[in-house]
């Protein structure tokens, strides 16, 4: 079975957080889209169900977490290149995210991360093609 994943997040407005994620290229699936959550398209199978926190909070009988004060996960996606990298980087930081971390350089995997809007922490990953086949880095 091919699975697809929805990773729920809880958000404090929905307006500006989908002026952020809009800022940085991504695409909402408007029919679970309301004034209480969006889904944003990560891809054809992975999607961010964003929803504001007094919804959310119905879904769970346990405190939700305030991410700019605690880490509640850590998302990543992956990158074409380093200048994807530093693109989708450069366009959060743009659109109000935060940077809490210097970006990792190992030559064959770069990353940096941004915050957005509510504190949740994305990192954005490239890493040689391959090495991920499971070959030598380029160079080594």
């Amino acid at each position: 079975m091919d699975r697809m994943i929805f990773v729920n997040l809880p958000i404090a407005d929905v307006r500006k957080s989908r002026t952020f994620f809009t800022g940085l290229g991504f695409e909402f699936n408007q029919q679970f889209c309301d004034d209480k959550a969006l889904c944003m398209r990560i891809n054809d199978r992975a999607f961010a169900m964003l929803v504001r926190r007094d919804f959310f909070a119905t879904f769970t009988p346990r405190p939700v977490a305030d991410a700019g004060a605690v880490t509640e996960t850590l998302l990543c996606l992956s990158a074409d290149d380093r200048a994807g990298v530093d693109a989708l980087v450069a366009g959060a930081l743009a659109c109000g995210g935060r940077e809490p971390r210097r970006a990792v350089d190992r030559g064959f995997v770069y990353g940096r991360t941004f915050s957005d809007l509510d504190g949740h922490i994305w990192e954005v990953l490239w890493t040689d093609p391959a090495v991920a086949a499971g070959g030598a880095a380029a160079g080594a």
